[in-house]
């Protein structure tokens, strides 16, 4: 009889879980699919009496990770538990070194320390996968990894964060300011224990790390990601934008320049009638655009039981039929460190700012903003409210840095209350 695939699962929350009941309910249909019996030999999670809704008595229990990961019964050590260090950190690097296989859902871990455990992973001939550490049930890992692997990727972009995609989503079609839907989120179970994870970028940015690792062959860089969460935008600019033919979104983007990488998460206005521009609630949209290729969308659910257990699956299920992939696509030993830079490309930008009702304000903006080398393309000023007006101006096609410096002379004009909110338009 052909030996089965033994699991070690650490993690039993809703993820966890899921695994646990694919196992279960589709035990003959893995079988036929691999070639053989796929099992689950022991769990650990941080709680041992507690309803699941599915019975794991039949699984032994081990109270550490470290102590699962290193069982003899234990092929692939399949790691659930989230954060970058500690027990998840700490379990992997045991697995590894006592020759298991390994499939994680856990991004922060390899953004933070993927060169490493690859190259950790090879040196001991085992596999380190992670397709459900990115975009949920989406099998995007799998397209750069195998599919797309003939490509030369120009630029890898997208929807990464369901949580933020909710928010912006429910703006929109609510007419709700954020305050309100961040709370509303929050009472859904949708934000992390930590909300800045989802609405800071952090969450997402991780995520586009190690996309572009794969994309361009490129050790993992993630401290050189540009951050921008959604906290800033209101529902002003929302409606701003859905007046321009706009939805703003909050979009990764990665591509390599002659200066180095470009990797940057922030809200970005996209056309309305793009497949981003559509996307609604908390589903995931990857964009992938290669030069045999063209471009290739796709797009699924980011997360939930269902999804990101299927994309765990889907990696066990290869390690079940012995199919090897080096974790990032290419040996770690030949990703080239890379230089992290900032966007350099022009393209125009929405700018929202509050100007108070004095003579020559509108001539002062116009002057600095000419200074600084941006041209407007647009402008619209709304009601006067409390000696105050708020403009919207869009940009003609200019550079970050050169927008940047527009900003800072903004706020030194004494015309200005508060910070103004710049946010991108981008090509899509």
């Amino acid at each position: 009889m052909t030996q089965p695939l033994r699991l070690g699962i650490a993690g039993l929350g809703t993820v966890g879980i899921g695994v646990v009941k694919i196992v279960k309910k589709h035990a003959a249909l893995l079988e036929a699919r691999s070639g053989r019996p796929v099992t689950i030999s022991a769990v650990s999670a941080r709680t041992k009496n507690k309803n699941r809704d599915i019975d794991i008595s039949g699984f032994a229990w081990e109270a550490d990770p470290v102590a699962l990961a290193t069982r003899e019964d234990v092929d692939v050590f399949v790691e659930l538990m989230g954060g970058h260090d500690g027990p998840a950190k700490a379990s992997v690097e045991a697995a590894i070194a006592a020759g298991k296989h390994v499939v994680t859902a856990n991004k922060a871990l390899l953004a933070h320390h993927g060169q490493e455990l690859a190259a950790a992973a090879e040196a001991k001939g085992v596999i380190l996968r992670f397709e459900a550490a990115v975009a949920g049930g989406i099998p995007v890992i799998k397209a750069l990894t195998e599919g797309l692997a003939g490509n030369e990727i120009d630029r890898v972009m997208g929807v990464m964060n369901g949580t933020c995609n909710y928010i912006l989503t429910r703006m929109y079609d609510a007419d709700l300011p954020y305050d309100v839907v961040f709370e509303e989120a929050n009472q859904l179970g949708y934000l992390e224990a930590d909300p800045n994870l989802d609405v800071g970028g952090i969450d997402a940015g991780h995520k586009l790390a190690l996309l572009a690792s794969i994309a361009f062959g490129t050790q993992v860089n993630f401290d050189a990601m540009e951050l921008e969460g959604i906290q800033r935008i209101q529902i002003a600019d929302i409606e701003h934008a859905a007046d321009m033919g706009y939805r703003i979104k909050l979009l990764g983007v990665a591509q390599m320049t002659g200066r180095g990488l470009e990797q940057r998460m922030s809200p970005c206005l996209v056309p309305a009638s793009s497949p981003l521009g559509q996307l609604e609630g908390g589903t995931n949209m990857v964009v992938i655009e290669g030069d045999s290729i063209g471009q290739v969308v796709l797009r699924g659910p980011g997360a939930g039981e269902g999804p990101t257990a299927s994309a765990v699956m889907g990696d066990v299920m290869d390690l079940a039929r012995g199919f090897a992939v080096s974790t990032f696509g290419q040996p770690a030993d030949t990703l080239r460190p890379v230089r992290g830079v900032k966007a350099t490309k022009s393209a125009p930008y929405y700018l929202r700012m509050t100007l108070l009702d004095k003579p020559g304000a509108m001539a002062k903006v116009a002057s600095v903003l000419g200074d600084a080398g941006v041209s407007i393309d647009r402008m619209r000023q709304y009601g006067h409210e409390d000696k105050t007006a708020p403009v919207l101006i869009v940009t003609h096609k200019t550079t970050r840095d050169s927008l940047d410096v527009a900003l800072t002379g903004l706020e030194e004009t004494g015309v200005v209350e508060g910070h103004p909110v710049a946010i991108r338009i981008e090509e899509v």
